[in-house]
């Protein structure tokens, strides 16, 4: 009975380990088929070695090196100053161009750290510029970025025309004036973008005589021998709707010695200070009675050694038309206003007429020789040793004060009403 059992064990532990290969064998079967079925389906060969499949995954690797172009791709009224510029993370910049739409390279440099590369040199307005960078991480595995934005157009961009010029020295009341291409909407933000200052520490502001034209003066005249700073950081305000600047400049210019002439139209004189004290008298020739000179503090705003005057462009017509005055050499003449007053030489005159009688359509004429070329001459000395910011004061005419916007005149202007002004 025994045995009868063993033997039935036996075949029992037969048939299961049979059992058991067989059906090990149809699930080994079935994985492998599952797989191929899987590849097969997905169009990929399975990898046949571990190299292969070591090669694979180290191809399937991306740089951690994290490149940022701005401004945005696709970007419009981009800066021509900062907007562009190129950063990374997690790597080094190896390679950045810039070109516009034409192809013209646009030079610049990679920084010594390799983060970041930006421009050298300002960028053309209305163009359309692309930017290519690459960069590789820690591991020498590269990464690409581009980029293609446009410029700020003309249309939609203004620019302030200044006076001083930079590096020049002017005289004592020479303001900052600034005239703007585009009517400015918004003056606080415009105005709030430019600073002047003194090297003397006076306080300086800024005056709007309308929506294109912005001064800057202290209370009183500049300090002599002082430095004023004018900084334009305008590169992308908004100053109207849809209308961005692009200046981005430091102007310095210095201030000479304090010249102020003084003309006395009753007495038909000038008297000429520097540094408060009178260096020179000079008998002048101011408007006659029914062409009177402006009162008021006026700013030489140019000098020409000879310049043509005609009488149409200010108003003095003939029944015909035709000015009543053309001299088309007006020696040693130097400009008080926009709208014509000069100070200047004068050769067609009698001599008798000099600190005697006022016979100017309203400007203030000195003795003087056709040709300019007597330095001699009253004209001429005046000319010889005043500059451009040298202040011309006027009292005793029948005519009224001059207009604080008519030329560079805001001295005409209380400080209370010049800051009154100010839109900041």
């Amino acid at each position: 009975m025994e045995k009868r059992v063993m033997k039935d064990g036996k075949r029992r532990r037969r048939g299961l380990a049979a059992a058991a290969a067989v059906l090990g064998g149809v699930l080994v079967l079935s994985a492998c088929n599952d797989g191929d079925k899987g590849a097969g389906a997905a169009g990929s060969p399975t990898p046949q070695s571990q190299a292969q499949v070591d090669e694979a995954a180290e191809a399937a690797k991306t740089s951690k090196a994290q490149i940022t172009i701005a401004p945005k791709s696709g970007t419009q009224n981009a800066s021509i100053n900062n907007d562009a510029k190129v950063t990374v993370t997690d790597g080094k910049l190896t390679e950045v161009s810039m070109t516009s739409a034409e192809g013209t390279k646009v030079k610049g440099e990679i920084a010594a750290d390799g983060l970041s590369w930006k421009p050298s040199e300002q960028l053309d307005r209305a163009t359309v510029y692309k930017i290519a960078a690459t960069a590789t991480d820690a591991e020498g595995l590269e990464a690409h970025e581009n980029s293609s934005f446009t410029t700020v157009s003309k249309a939609n961009s203004f620019i302030g025309s200044f006076t001083p010029e930079d590096g020049s020295t002017v005289g004592v009341g020479m303001p900052v004036s600034i005239n703007f291409n585009k009517a400015i909407t918004d003056k606080k933000a415009v105005q709030s973008g430019i600073t002047v200052t003194s090297s003397t520490g006076q306080e300086v502001v800024g005056h709007w005589f309308n929506a294109q034209r912005l001064d800057f003066r202290p209370d009183d005249y500049w300090t002599e021998g002082s430095t004023v700073t004018l900084k334009l950081d305008l590169d992308g305000v908004e100053g109207a709707d849809g209308v961005f600047g692009v200046q981005q400049k430091t102007v310095t210019f210095k201030i000479g010695r304090n010249q102020v002439s003084t003309v006395d139209v009753a007495t038909k004189t000038m008297t000429v200070t520097q540094d408060g004290k009178t260096i020179k008298t000079i008998p002048i020739s101011a408007g006659s009675p029914e062409n009177p000179t402006y009162n008021g503090e006026m700013v030489i705003s140019e000098k020409f050694k000879e310049t043509r005057m005609n009488g149409a462009t200010v108003g003095f017509t003939d029944d015909d038309g035709k000015g009543e005055y053309d001299i088309k050499d007006v020696p040693h003449a130097m400009r008080l206003s926009t709208s014509g007053t000069f100070i200047h030489g004068n050769y067609w005159g009698p001599d008798s007429i000099f600190g005697s009688a006022n016979t100017s359509h309203g400007c203030v004429g000195l003795n003087d020789v056709k040709g300019a070329g007597d330095p001699k001459q009253q004209a001429a000395w005046l000319y010889d040793h005043s500059m451009v910011g040298d202040v011309v004061i006027v009292k005793n005419s029948k005519d009224k004060t001059i207009a604080p916007s008519n030329g560079l005149n805001g001295w005409n202007m209380s400080w209370a009403d010049w800051k009154a002004g100010s839109a900041v």
